[in-house]
């Protein structure tokens, strides 16, 4: 008798495969763009080359979710991840694009070295398991579902308040004209409607796409307003080739590796709490092997940023969400995702296609998504007691207030050194290490069996 297949296993239907791995694409694909625009801009690379930026990060995208998700010898976590290029590096990178020692070939430098001591460290790191009871994983589920909800309900008002432009090599500034505005808060509030119709109504297969075809009529919506666009569809090649050092041999210098490996560590513990996310959601047992082998993909993905033209990666929180939302867990969605992004790399007029999509239209499905993360934190909260040992409380209701400096005051630590701003500016990262050393001060360190027998007991709750 054959052994049953783990849902995360499941091989489903070429066609179902393809739509959800696109529905996982179009969650990601604002956000995957982003950081080269911005660190193009800020080096005043000329529109070619940016876009060139833009087709490596797609393709390498999708290239280090493959490695994720299907999972070589000793690398990869096997788990429904999407992988993109972290925030967490976007400061660092340009202060080193301000300075004409460093420059682009300069961080091409640093992130090789992150990925190579992100590889040598994920043993290290995968340590701190026993210190995640399901009062530290469930409080710090909740707050990357709710710094997520910043980015959805931003998406939703038309981007960020305000925008960043470089003028003679300086950042600064200004108004986004475009935020807020009516028609673009109905066409969010359009693709919400249509998601959560298709939720209730929509049977199997509707139902797990329902993020898709919300966004697909926003899309069409948007079109028939004249909102979105298709001047860069047109104007984009059909094909493009992404190869090693596009722009020269990279450069290394010990202050900038010293500076992204730290953002490495960020990005790791950050990779730590998605992956116990996903072990909840999913129903699969993660344990400290698991763990080992998504952090060193997250180390070996940077490696093959540094190589291929663009920045370091770690697992996408928007893409935690959807898992959630639709239900379905199996990682060849994830895989089929990669094998998109790998195409859309190499083929800038679809590429160019899926960026023309408003920011609007992912707003609406944002809010379902990343609010899904956050009542998944709650969820395993639940099994937590807090009637008998009341510390508990404490712990959940101070790491959630760390959690939300940088979301609610950006400039909370503007007085402490800079070369601590990428750790002080995650809330994911100050909530992390609060509930832990809370956890520990008022409860002990516990060993790792007793770690996973509560995180079982944790995720029998979540998942039932």
């Amino acid at each position: 008798m054959t052994a049953a297949v783990h849902p995360v296993d499941e091989v489903l239907p070429a066609p179902r495969l393809i739509a959800l791995g696109l529905q996982h694409v179009l969650v990601m694909y604002a956000g995957a763009v982003a950081v080269p625009l911005i660190i193009g801009r800020a080096l005043k690379l000329p529109p070619q080359d940016v876009a060139y930026l833009i087709s490596a990060d797609l393709f390498a995208c999708g290239v280090v979710t493959l490695v994720q998700c299907l999972g070589f010898p000793g690398v990869g976590i096997r788990l429904p991840v999407m992988m993109g290029v972290t925030f967490a590096s976007v400061g660092p990178m340009l202060s080193m694009a301000a300075s004409p020692e460093i420059g682009l070939l300069g961080i091409y430098g640093s992130v090789i070295a992150a990925g190579i001591f992100g590889i040598i460290v994920a043993p290290f790191i995968s340590r701190l398991l026993p210190l995640f009871p399901p009062v530290v994983t469930g409080t710090i589920i909740m707050v990357i579902g709710i710094s997520l909800m910043r980015v959805g309900i931003n998406w939703a008002g038309g981007g960020l308040p305000t925008l960043t432009k470089v003028v003679d090599g300086v950042p600064g500034s200004f108004p986004n004209p475009a935020y807020g505005q009516l028609q673009g808060l109905g066409i969010a509030l359009f693709v919400l409607l249509v998601i959560l119709a298709l939720i209730k109504w929509g049977k199997g297969f509707i139902a797990n796409v329902s993020v898709l075809l919300g966004i697909i009529a926003g899309a069409v919506l948007a079109s028939a307003l004249g909102v979105m666009h298709f001047d860069k569809v047109a104007a984009a090649p059909w094909a493009d080739i992404v190869i090693p050092f596009h722009f020269g041999m990279p450069q290394f210098h010990l202050i900038p590796i010293v500076t992204m490996c730290i953002v490495m560590v960020v990005v790791m513990i950050e990779s730590l709490g998605m992956f116990l996310a996903l072990g909840e959601l999913t129903g699969k047992n993660v344990d400290r092997d698991d763990l080992i082998r998504g952090l060193r993909a997250d180390g070996v993905g940077t490696l093959i940023g540094g190589i291929f033209n663009t920045f370091p990666y770690t697992s996408f929180s928007q893409n935690v969400g959807l898992v959630g939302v639709t239900g379905v867990r199996s990682r060849w969605v994830t895989v089929a995702g990669g094998a998109i992004m790998v195409l859309l790399g190499l083929l800038p007029k679809m590429a160019a296609l899926v960026e023309a999509v408003p920011l609007v239209v992912l707003g609406g499905a944002g809010l379902v998504m990343f609010g899904m993360v956050a009542a998944t934190g709650a969820r395993i909260l639940t099994a937590v007691d807090f009637k008998s040992n009341t510390y508990n409380l404490f712990i959940v209701a101070i790491s959630v207030g760390f959690g939300m400096i940088p979301l609610v005051a950006p400039n909370f630590f503007k007085a402490l050194p800079h070369d601590l701003h990428p750790l002080l500016e995650s809330g994911i990262l100050l909530s992390a290490v609060v509930a832990v050393v809370l956890n520990a001060f008022f409860n002990g360190l516990g060993s790792a069996e007793s770690a996973k027998a509560e995180a079982a007991a944790a995720a029998a709750t979540a998942t039932h």
